[in-house]
């Protein structure tokens, strides 16, 4: 409860958090005990992975990358790293106490935590993130769909309407593509990769991109995502070709992502039809 709160704030000098990454959900007693003085060290997960970066001479982080898959030995690291930090860090820097016993440079980890960091985690900036993000631009999306008797609404359903029926039925006629890219490549080569579509009568209507993938310690990471280029329609069979260069050396894994395109839509996810070729 709060009384319980009050006293833990005022207590302690450190506030130490070591939430499993990436299960932190935000970190609200974090943002309390920054909100009045108190320095944090935690994992770089939740609101510290943002509020760390603000003014990293304000606190202190355990990395956000996992070294181990199996959870205990990363909790035995982490406690391992927590100790290690504490004795040669931490605790020194707060026993450095001057003439007037105080250390001067604690002191000015709590002013940069105060002045830089607490700042951005106001009740105010929560308020004008959403009126900025979230609430004006909703506001006029909903003038733009409801002008002339909900005009651009009923056309953009109508769009969505005649993409589902036509989903299924596209299908992938060719995917061309260097012939030795896969067995004889280097960085800095250049590829040309061409596909071709049977649109089934959305020929209009569609996208591709090739997502690239990096490979590291069994871990897949999303490096890139590159769209094609519409290059030739006749009939319902459309074109899409992309020219591009390998630029870093590595294990990769891609594919192509087909998905419905019309400049009306707010966002991709707001029709959420996806292919991978």
């Amino acid at each position: 409860n709060m009384i319980v709160a009050k006293r833990l704030v005022t207590g302690v000098d450190i506030w130490l958090n070591t939430p499993t990454r990436p299960l932190e959900a935000s970190g609200t007693s974090g943002e309390k005990a920054e909100m009045n003085g108190v320095l944090n060290f935690s994992v770089l997960d939740g609101w510290w992975y943002e509020g760390y970066r603000l003014d990293e001479k304000a606190g202190w982080a355990l990395t956000d990358k996992r070294t181990y898959t199996d959870q205990g030995q990363q909790d035995k690291l982490d406690a391992a790293t927590i100790y290690s930090m504490l004795e040669n860090e931490i605790i020194p820097l707060y026993f450095a106490k001057n003439s007037k016993g105080y250390s001067p440079e604690w002191i000015q980890y709590i002013k940069r935590s105060i002045g830089h960091i607490a700042p951005q985690y106001t009740m105010q900036r929560m308020i004008e993130d959403y009126i900025d993000r979230f609430y004006l631009p909703e506001s006029k999306r909903f003038e733009k769909l409801s002008a002339d008797g909900d005009k651009l609404a009923k056309e953009l359903a109508a769009w969505k309407e005649k993409v589902a029926a036509a989903w299924d039925g596209i299908q992938v006629l060719d995917i061309t593509t260097n012939e030795d890219l896969n067995n004889n490549n280097h960085s800095g080569q250049k590829f040309v990769t061409t596909v071709k579509i049977d649109a089934n009568g959305l020929a209009d209507d569609l996208g591709l991109e090739l997502v690239v993938d990096k490979v590291h310690d069994n871990q897949e990471h999303r490096v890139d995502t590159i769209p094609f280029k519409v290059v030739g329609k006749e009939g319902n069979t459309v074109t899409f070709q992309l020219e591009d260069k390998l630029r870093d050396p590595g294990v990769f894994r891609y594919s192509y992502r087909l998905y419905p395109s019309n400049a009306l839509l707010p966002h991709r996810q707001d029709f959420a039809f996806v292919r991978w070729i």
